[in-house]
């Protein structure tokens, strides 16, 4: 990798907003270590390395701890100081939450909020210890608002976007940064993947992965603490703050219900 240029770390990367948060790494100076938990992997690191950047690429579950561990010893053998860490691997799932498996919820949570959580205390220490590094972490405009038919991931958004808050706040004294991220529908393989295709959500326009991408980067390399994309999700966003938890719930059951799309 070239010492002339910065060393990012960018997970969930193969498709969607991953893949164009890595293309705006690689296009901004960043050599880059790209993780997902799929073959996919490789085609986007081959893409990427079009862009001029040099990179590595690592197919692992960051479900877990010891897929983490992975990605960080990857990181660790390449020898270069994380610059940047792009905290973007998630997985949705739709549908009531008493009728889905277990398992597929706990895979939710364990991807969305305890790989990303352990990811983070891992490289965060790094970057602390160099007092230098800027951290994008991927929630949601869902964590405002109660998710039904998507409770689960909706709920580990909520998550994210408070935990990203706080390590901002904890890290003030420091020349360490966290951006937080809030997309809305976004066009990629999310829905698909989440059962949602016969969901109002699933099958309305979304905004653009590339778009989406490239208002976080700007944001993270700025600094700035979050940054909520599109105006329609600004508005809805800032509704969220004031409307009553019950009604967000409700609304969002016409938009996440499955069946909802033919209504």
């Amino acid at each position: 990798m070239s010492v002339s240029r910065q060393f990012a770390i960018v997970t969930g990367a193969s498709t969607g907003i991953g893949l164009e948060l890595a293309k705006c790494c690689a296009s901004n100076g960043f050599d880059l270590l790209i993780a997902a938990d799929e073959p996919e992997i490789e085609t986007a690191a081959a893409e990427i390395r079009g862009l001029g950047a040099v990179v590595e690429s690592l197919q692992a579950d960051l479900a877990t701890i010891e897929g983490v561990d992975q990605l960080y010893e990857a990181a660790t053998r390449i020898g270069r100081p994380v610059d940047a860490l792009l905290a973007n691997a998630g997985r949705g799932l739709g549908r009531a939450f008493l009728d889905q498996e277990f398992k597929q919820i706990r895979r939710v949570i364990d991807t969305n909020v305890t790989g990303t959580v352990y990811l983070i205390h891992r490289v965060g220490n790094d970057m602390r210890r160099r007092d230098s590094g800027r951290i994008l972490i991927t929630g949601s405009i869902a964590g405002f608002t109660p998710g039904s038919f998507q409770a689960a991931y909706n709920g580990t958004k909520a998550f994210l976007d408070s935990f990203s808050f706080a390590l901002r706040e904890e890290l003030r004294d420091t020349k360490l940064t966290v951006t937080c991220l809030m997309p809305g529908a976004t066009e990629t393989e999310f829905f698909a993947r989440a059962d949602m295709m016969d969901t109002k959500v699933g099958t309305s326009k979304k905004d653009d992965a590339a778009d989406v991408a490239k208002v976080g980067f700007d944001a993270m390399m700025r600094g700035d603490g979050d940054v909520v994309t599109g105006i329609k999700n600004k508005i809805q966003s800032a509704v969220a703050n004031v409307t009553p938890a019950a009604m967000l719930a409700r609304r969002h059951r016409g938009m996440a219900e499955p069946g909802s799309a033919k209504k």
